[in-house]
Formats: structure tokens, C-alpha cells, sequence
């Protein structure tokens, strides 16, 4: 007895064992058919064709999500209501549509929409009572039972006398025969279900009763295959099948082929006179159109000439102005030379005399000194006089001369000079003459001016007063283009033998300009400097009398690293070597 007690425990834990490995090592079946459910009569999604055979929008697009993603599905139709409950039950693992609801949320987990259905009211073509939702109460109403509009009248309390069918075909159908009032019915499924003739007096009213998205919806927790039917999704959507798909079923409806005989006839009734008149409007719009640009052509040209015009006009009064402002400055400027002249004339008289007489009592002041010491002559000692006083007295007789250069220079620049461009003009005396007047900009706007003059250089052919206006224009650009005192403005003039030009050249350190303002920087009215007063006509006259001498200006630079400005003029050559 005890062996055999032992023999029945040994066999009972080899039982036991075997049956815990068997589970253990039982694998999980992913390559089991996914059992994908839907209605069989819900056109153009899902439906049964004339052999009985699934098709639509959703099978073609379930079959491309199961091949993308390698697996295998069984699909399987029938009436909506059986469907939901077959998914419910677990009998089915996917619906391939359903419209997305809040309500449905509890029983349900939907993919990401894969299409938008609208749903409309369905009524009979003598109906003109019912035009939005809230005449549906009181009314019969026929709706597809389980789907996403009868969920809609129980869920918004629509009281109203509801007729269930099992397919939109019934609904469509029991309302085309002269049942109940109205028929809720998908838009889309509804305008297919139209081919049949008997439904001849019923039409869906213009604006829709709701829109709600549509794809495929698991069983409630079911994330795992949800997962790989949207992951199915989006490589379609990325590869364009989905799009190709979509456009194939959920497109414009296909109008019903028209025999030959039909559109021969059309032809030649419409297409026919229309081609004529197609062809007379082509002939006629092509001779319009050349005589168009032609006219466009001309107008363009009188306007690019008026505003040629218009702008030599504006040039010509800005140098009139000018013209007359210089004259108005030569004759105030002499009458303001004469008299500063006068009082500076007794000045450079009287300096001489004092001069003479300090150095007649300069001996009798010294004999005091060695007597007496120091004693005082104005404010300070006469130790320290004797020295300054001299000095003094040739500081400003230096000083009177220089106040009667500057205006003479000032009379000869104001001074209006109808003279040729023949006369022999040494650049150097203009520009002397141009860096006096400027003497005190050119002390505000840098601690760094210098002039280098090349020895021996020819002179040029012109008038040294208006050059004189040039040089004078290019040195005041200069300083207003300094940032800093402690940058530089350096003038230096050389020669060009072999071209015959004597050249100045006027470099600063400034802001510089970019490669298309310096293209511009001579055209009429073109200013950097417009909020400080500029008029954008100092370059262009000043690059309008070189031109008259037969030269040029060259300008070049870079915006941050200043500008080079080069003055070009012909050297001056006698009759004999011309």
C-alpha cells in the first residue's frame, strides 16, 4: 500500500509538471487572421457587389493596411446592428468603420479617422416641413438600428416616433414608398443608394445634420492591434496609396456612360458653335493683345521720356537756385570782405608801428630792470613781457594777414567766373585755396588731415574756380562721412602720363558705401544723407562741370572701411603740342 500510495503521488506531480510546461511553452499566436467586421450594404464604404463579394472604400483600404503591416484578415459582412454586437461579444477582433462619438468611447477605441462622414435628413420631394433637426419631433422618423443617428436621437432626447431597418437601402426604400416623414441616412451611402429608380422622389436636404469622423474602432482596450491598424494608416497616407484609395471611392460620383450616338449629336449641337466661338475669341484676343502691348509700349516710352523730363527740369531750376544763391553770396560776401578789410587794413598799419616803437622803449624798459628789478607791465612780470610781447605783436600781424586771405579766398570762390575751360590751372593753388576755406570743418571733423602735393605736377586745362567748387564738395563729403575724430582724410595728387590726366585723390576712413550707392551716388536727387538736410545735387553738378573738362570722377570703397574718391582733369597742353 505505501508503494503503491507513492506511485500515485509520482504520477499525479509528472502530470502536473507536464501540464505547467505545456502552458509555459505555449507561444502567442500574432499570425492568427484578424477577423474585421462591417455592413454589408453601406455604399461606397463597405457592401456586398452584384457576385456577392465584399467591396468598397474600407475593404480595399483594410487589404492595403494588412499587407503593408503582413497580416492576415478574414473579412466578414453583415447588418450593423450584428456587427457591433459580434464585436461586443469578441466573435469579431475590428470594425473596418465606424463613426467616432463621445458615447461610443465606453464601449469602443477608434483609430485615427480615416474618412468624415455627413449625415443628412432623407425626405420625399413634396415634403416642406422638415428643413433642420428640431422639426424632427413629433415626427416618424426611419433610422438604421445601432447606428451612429439612432445613438443621436436617443442620446439628445429627440422626441420623435423612430422606425428601425436594418440597412439605409430599407430606410431609403420604406421612405420612397410614402412611410413616415423622414429617414436619417449618411449623405454619401445615400447618393449611391440613389441609382435605383424607385427612389426617384427623395432627396437629402441641402445642409447636413452633423459630420463626425470615421476609421476603424476595436473592442474597449484592444490597444495593441488599434496600434497597427494606425500604423497602417500612416504608411499609406506617406506612400499616397491612401490617397489614391480615397480618391477612387470617395470621389466625385461617376455619371452614368453616354453613348456615342449621344455624343455625336451633342457635338455637333453644342461643341461645334462653341469651337467656332472659341476660335473668333482666340483671333480676336490675340489682335487686342498686339495692339495692347503696342499701345502699353508706347505709353511706357512717353512716360520714361516725361520723367526724363521732368527730372532735367528739377536739375535745371536746382541749378538755377544755386546759380542764383552764389550771386546773392558775391554780392554779400564783398560787401562783408570790405568791411572786415578796413578794420583789419588799420590793423596791419598800426602792427608795424607798435612793432617799432616797442623795439625804440625796449632799451629804456631794459635800464629799468637792471635798476630796479623786476617790475610789473599789465598783468605779469616785465622778466616775462619782454619775451611774449614781440611775439604777440607777430602773432597777430600773422593772424590780420591770414584773416585778408581767407577773404579773398571767399571773394574769389562767391565771385561768379563766366570765363572758358582754356585757361593753364595749377591744382595745387585750388586746392590750397579750397583747404583754407574748409580750414575750420576740417578742424571739427578730424585731428588727422594731411596733404601730400607731387613735385613738379603739370597743370590742367579748365577753370580753377569751378574745379575749385568740386574739390571744396569732395572734402565736405569727406568730413561728414568721419565718425571719429581720430580718423583720417589725407588728399594727394599725382600724374597719369599716359592717359594725360593730373589726378587728386581724396581718401577718408569713414563709413564707406556699398557697391550699388556708389552706382548711383552722381544721379540727380540721390542723398545718403536726406534727414540731415542733404539734396542729392552736390555730386551730380560736381560730376557735371568735370565732364565739361573732359574728365571724370571715380569713386570706390566698402561700406565700414571709407571711400577713395579720384578727380581726374586733362593736362594742359599748348597749341604747338596738340
Amino acid at each position: 500500500m505505501k508503494n503503491l500510495f507513492q506511485y500515485i503521488l509520482l504520477a499525479i506531480f509528472l502530470l502536473f509538471c507536464s501540464n505547467t510546461t505545456a502552458v509555459a511553452e505555449e507561444p502567442v499566436r500574432l499570425d492568427l487572421p484578424v477577423r474585421i467586421g462591417g455592413d454589408y450594404n453601406y455604399p461606397p464604404y463597405e457592401y456586398l457587389d452584384q457576385d456577392g463579394l465584399p467591396t468598397g472604400y474600407n475593404i480595399e483600404l483594410s487589404q492595403a493596411v494588412a499587407r503593408v503591416m503582413g497580416m492576415e484578415i478574414n473579412i466578414q459582412l453583415g447588418s450593423w446592428g450584428g456587427m457591433r454586437q459580434a464585436l461586443a461579444r469578441g466573435d469579431v477582433d475590428i470594425l473596418m468603420g465606424m463613426a467616432h462619438t463621445e458615447e461610443r468611447l465606453d464601449e469602443v477605441d477608434f483609430s485615427i479617422p480615416h474618412a468624415k462622414v455627413h449625415q443628412s435628413i432623407w425626405i420625399r420631394n413634396d415634403n416642406e416641413t422638415i428643413r433642420a433637426v428640431n422639426d424632427l419631433v413629433g415626427k416618424e422618423v426611419i433610422v438604421m438600428k445601432g447606428s451612429v443617428m439612432h445613438d443621436f436621437m436617443l442620446e439628445n432626447g429627440i422626441v420623435a416616433d423612430l422606425f428601425m431597418v436594418q440597412t439605409l437601402a430599407d430606410a431609403l426604400n420604406l421612405l420612397a414608398s410614402g412611410h413616415h416623414d423622414c429617414a436619417l441616412v449618411a449623405k454619401l451611402p445615400g447618393e449611391y443608394l440613389l441609382s435605383n429608380p424607385a427612389l426617384y422622389n427623395i432627396h437629402p436636404i441641402a445642409r447636413p445634420l452633423v459630420a463626425q469622423n470615421y476609421g476603424f474602432a476595436v473592442k474597449k482596450g484592444n490597444l495593441e492591434l488599434l496600434a497597427r491598424f494606425n500604423e497602417g494608416l500612416s504608411l499609406l497616407k506617406t506612400s499616397g496609396e491612401y490617397r489614391q484609395i480615397r480618391e477612387r471611392w470617395l470621389g466625385v460620383l461617376q455619371p452614368e456612360p453616354m453613348s456615342w450616338t449621344n455624343i455625336i449629336r451633342y457635338g455637333a449641337l453644342v461643341i461645334g458653335p462653341l469651337l467656332l466661338v472659341l476660335i473668333a475669341f482666340a483671333l480676336w484676343s490675340r489682335t487686342l493683345r498686339r495692339q495692347v502691348a503696342l499701345r502699353t509700349e508706347e505709353l511706357e516710352r512717353e512716360i520714361a521720356e516725361r520723367m526724363r523730363s521732368a527730372e532735367e527740369l528739377q536739375v535745371r531750376q536746382k541749378q538755377l537756385l544755386h546759380a542764383d544763391k552764389m550771386t546773392s553770396l558775391g554780392i554779400l560776401v564783398a560787401g562783408v570782405a570790405h568791411e572786415i578789410n578796413n578794420p583789419n587794413g588799420l590793423i596791419q598799419l598800426s602792427l608795424p608801428q607798435l612793432s617799432k616803437a616797442y623795439q625804440s622803449i625796449e632799451p629804456i624798459l631794459d635800464a629799468h630792470y637792471q635798476e630796479r628789478g623786476d617790475f610789473k607791465l599789465g598783468w605779469f612780470g616785465y622778466s616775462r613781457m619782454r619775451q611774449e610781447i614781440p611775439q604777440m605783436l607777430e602773432e597777430m600781424l600773422d593772424s590780420s594777414n591770414r584773416i585778408k586771405r581767407i577773404v579773398e579766398d571767399l571773394k574769389d570762390f562767391a565771385r561768379r567766373n563766366d570765363s572758358g575751360l582754356d585757361d593753364m590751372v595749377d591744382l595745387h593753388e585750388v586746392i590750397r585755396s579750397a583747404v583754407r576755406l574748409l580750414d575750420n570743418a576740417l578742424r571739427k571733423a578730424t585731428h588727422h588731415f594731411l596733404v601730400s602735393y607731387s613735385p613738379k605736377l603739370p597743370c590742367f586745362r579748365g577753370n580753377g574756380h569751378r574745379i575749385e567748387q568740386v574739390v571744396v564738395n569732395l572734402i565736405l563729403n569727406a568730413c561728414q562721412a568721419l565718425t571719429s575724430v581720430d580718423q583720417a582724410i589725407q588728399l594727394r595728387t599725382y600724374a597719369l602720363s599716359e592717359e594725360g590726366m593730373v589726378v587728386l585723390e581724396v581718401r577718408d576712413e569713414g563709413c564707406g558705401l556699398d557697391e550699388d550707392t556708389l552706382q548711383r551716388i552722381t544721379d540727380p536727387f540721390f542723398t545718403t544723407k536726406r534727414e540731415t538736410g542733404g539734396t542729392g545735387l552736390g555730386l551730380s553738378v560736381s560730376d557735371g562741370i568735370v565732364k565739361d573738362h573732359h574728365g571724370r570722377l571715380e569713386f570706390s570703397g566698402q561700406t565700414g572701411k571709407g571711400m577713395v574718391v579720384r578727380l581726374l582733369l586733362p593736362i594742359y597742353k599748348d597749341k604747338e603740342q596738340e
